[in-house]
């Protein structure tokens, strides 16, 4: 009996071993859904979770980052990939825009309803990834680009970017202001480039 168990628990083992070295290789990206469609009616959101991105990796340097801008993929527009690493080794990956400004480059992502009453950054897995481990892979235009991100914490900085407040608002009747949204902000460095 005990080998036959043994045999069973290698089996499982080495089919979850093959399972995740068969997603490594071919990438389980994330799922997009158009705005305009009837599933992004029925699910209310524009994207799912993946795992591993593929694609060529960019070694050289990018010192303007305003083309992105340009990218209009055929299915997810300019919307880009973004995998984050997680402490369980399998990545998350999830579908981002980005803000490009000449040289330097943004990541952002919004927070609104229920996900306000979360303590920063665990009301999205992906931020509370870049918070503990700040390195990323992002897929744009088909290529992927090794980065790091760091947290725009000054709230002044987003508003000249973006050119408006970063924390949405509204008054109620009774005269209070209530937070209605929020957006976060990331600086996104490219890494693994050499220097000369």
């Amino acid at each position: 009996m005990k080998r036959v168990l043994r045999f069973g628990l290698l089996g499982v083992g080495a089919l979850v071993v093959v399972s995740l070295l068969t997603l490594r290789v071919t990438g389980l990206e994330p799922r997009y859904i158009d705005p305009r469609s009837e599933a992004f009616v029925e699910a209310d959101r524009t994207a799912g979770p993946g795992a591993w991105l593929t694609g060529e990796v960019v070694r050289e340097p990018v010192t303007d980052w305003d083309w992105v801008s340009a990218v209009n993929d055929p299915i997810r527009g300019n919307s880009i990939m973004l995998e984050t690493r997680t402490w369980y080794g399998i990545p998350h990956s999830v579908t981002v825009n980005l803000v490009p400004n000449g040289d330097k480059l943004y990541v952002s992502g919004s927070e609104q309803g229920a996900r306000l009453q979360k303590q920063f950054p665990y009301s999205k897995r992906w931020w509370a990834n870049i918070e503990r481990d700040p390195r990323v892979r992002m897929k744009i235009d088909g290529k992927i680009y090794e980065m790091t991100v760091a947290l725009v914490a000054d709230r002044a900085e987003i508003a000249q970017l973006i050119g408006r407040d970063p924390v949405t608002r509204v008054v109620g009747a009774d005269g209070t202001e209530q937070i209605t949204g929020v957006r976060h902000y990331w600086r996104v460095f490219q890494r693994n480039i050499p220097e000369y």
